[in-house]
């Protein structure tokens, strides 16, 4: 392995480091902008790359996925994190705008969406929050924004980001949120899997680049193994799995597993991970109309084949009330969208021997696909706790489906919150399903069960991921995993508020789109979601976004807007 460049690139990061921690907020929203622009630029090359990677066409809805969890989501972040610079510039109050209020139990909780008039009509019906720690009071969170910013003369440091291989926006956000949440320097390692991506990455970042910031490497683990063990590297940031965090922790093989046992890191570098997990959607019983039925049949459906299963948030454990009258119903449902789905590329590595995996599994199999196959497994026992359904992250395009006792609505969340909390193995999303006249007859037993549901991003009606993309929340797992025993990870990412000492983050939008609210108690503007894979302009509607995003004209804004309505 020539390790020539790698030394050369963390010697000019080193060099630069403290420069990069000192430089004027100025200088540094001049670079936000840079990027800003280049990313909208190399959108559609970024978007072509990847759909012809994953075997789509950009005339299929389906590319729809790679404009939003690609150039837009970094689009959208970049938008925020330069409102906050230029507050931190101008001395003003990060959070003016953003409601700090306190619940009922005393912790602290930032409204962060809706921020602006647009998003109240893009994101109609739709908000997010995020929850401080416990003990954390309100002049405590405003006095510890934007902490690094309050350093004086910083020295800086170099950060490894190990870069994701699935999702294309990953690895810029990463760096991103070292760059400027944290103040370090990064050297990104493209994933093989998605390395094709890379030169679009040096030009996005290319003014970074060209002033020394940011040096992309690439490889294989070889590679990787060698830039985390390196001196010049100071922190590391890795997303992946907890296997991967453990062999550059502890090392690999029966060493590693006994270096981990007794504590004893072989690398003892910071190191902040989002590393996936279980994740659980969770169904409430409630009086739903057929139309109720097929909408979120298409909801499971998107939360679990989006991006062919491979995602760290993607739906694994769909839980069900056992005495709900619709529960076969719903999952009929869900057996006619598995059955409609086209076949597509499983392009991740390792794909089967993973769907061996779950096939070997307990439980009834059903599958679907002519050629790649899709699964759906029900009858699994609540109480095998061993089972590998709930402590492995499969990581394909298969979903499991438990159900739990359910006499009444307040036994039922009580019994998905535990069984989410103490059988499923990772902490980083779960989803909550439920009919708005349910959770307003049960309010006080739902705002229970958020309140002990350990995961560190919450949807409400909508995919967790949708946390995600709202860059003001912070990413990552529910606090409190320790490194020998590290779950989904440690440290959060995104943050473009750059808030300390957060807990979780939740995003709450509607139970059923806007032709069908009067009926549920609940009033907006919101079409189907652009995300479901039965949209069928996601594409179309998807490159309208990043354009929007990028222009902020009012034209775009009518394009997009009529698109969405359209889907």
């Amino acid at each position: 392995m020539d390790t020539e460049h790698i030394d050369s690139a963390i010697s000019d990061l080193q060099a630069s480091k403290t420069r990069w921690a000192r430089l004027p907020v100025e200088d540094k929203l001049g670079h936000v902008e840079e990027i800003r622009r280049a990313t909208f630029t190399h959108a559609r090359r970024w978007v072509e790359l990847a759909t012809s990677a994953k075997g789509l066409e950009m005339t299929s809805p389906l590319a729809g996925e790679e404009w939003i969890a690609g150039p837009f989501s970094v689009i959208d972040a970049l938008n925020s994190l330069a409102l906050t610079l230029s507050r931190i510039r101008d001395g003003s109050d990060i959070l003016d705008g953003f409601n700090v209020r306190v619940r009922h139990d005393g912790q602290v909780v930032v409204d962060v969406m809706p921020g602006t008039t647009v998003e109240k009509l893009l994101f109609s019906g739709s908000r997010a929050e995020v929850w401080m720690n416990p003990g954390i009071s309100i002049d405590e969170v405003e006095d510890s924004v934007a902490e690094f910013y309050a350093r004086k003369d910083p020295d800086g440091s170099v950060c490894a980001v190990m870069g994701a291989g699935n999702v294309a926006s990953i690895a810029p956000l990463d760096v991103i949120y070292k760059l400027y949440n944290e103040g370090e320097v990064a050297i990104l390692k493209m994933n093989p899997v998605n390395e094709y991506l890379g030169e679009v990455f040096e030009d996005i970042f290319g003014g970074l680049v060209a002033d020394g910031f940011v040096r992309m490497v690439y490889g294989d683990a070889d590679v990787g193994k060698y830039l985390v063990s390196h001196d010049g590297v100071d922190s590391i940031h890795l997303t992946g799995s907890a296997a991967t965090y453990n062999a550059i922790r502890y090392g690999v093989g029966s060493d590693g597993t006994r270096n981990r046992e007794a504590d004893m890191p072989i690398n003892p570098k910071p190191i902040s991970a989002e590393l996936g997990g279980v994740n659980p959607t969770i169904v409430v019983p409630g009086d739903w109309s057929r139309a109720d039925l097929r909408f979120h049949a298409d909801h499971v459906i998107t939360q679990k084949m989006n991006n062919s299963g491979f995602n760290c948030v993607a739906a694994q454990i769909l839980v069900l009330p056992d005495s709900w009258e619709l529960a076969d119903a719903f999952l009929d449902e869900i057996r006619v969208r598995m059955t409609a789905l086209d076949d597509r590329d499983p392009y991740y590595p390792g794909v089967d021997e993973r769907c061996e995996a779950v096939v070997a599994g307990s439980g009834t199999i059903e599958t679907f696909g002519a050629v790649h196959k899709r699964f759906l497994v029900t009858g699994l026992d609540a109480g095998a706790t061993e089972d590998p359904a709930f402590n492995t992250e499969y990581f394909a395009p298969a979903l499991s489906v438990v159900r739990l006792p359910s006499p009444d609505v307040p036994s039922y969340l009580e019994n998905a919150v535990a069984f989410a909390n103490d059988v499923l193995v990772g902490t980083l999303g779960a989803t909550i399903i439920i009919h708005p006249k349910t959770e307003k007859a049960h309010r006080a037993s739902f705002e229970r069960a958020l309140e002990d549901l350990r995961y560190g991003g919450i949807g409400i009606n909508i995919w967790n991921a949708a946390v995600y993309l709202q860059s003001r929340c912070p990413w990552g797992a529910f606090p409190g995993q320790t490194r020998t025993e590290i779950g989904s990870g440690v440290g959060v990412v995104h943050n473009t508020l750059m808030l300390s000492d957060t807990q979780k983050s939740i995003y709450r939008a509607p139970f059923a789109p806007t032709h069908r609210t009067l009926t549920k108690g609940e009033l907006h503007l919101a079409p189907k979601p652009i995300w479901y894979l039965s949209n069928k302009r996601m594409h179309i509607t998807g490159e309208y976004l990043v354009n929007y995003s990028a222009t902020g004209r009012t034209g775009d804004l009518v394009k997009l807007m009529g698109s969405a309505i359209r889907g």
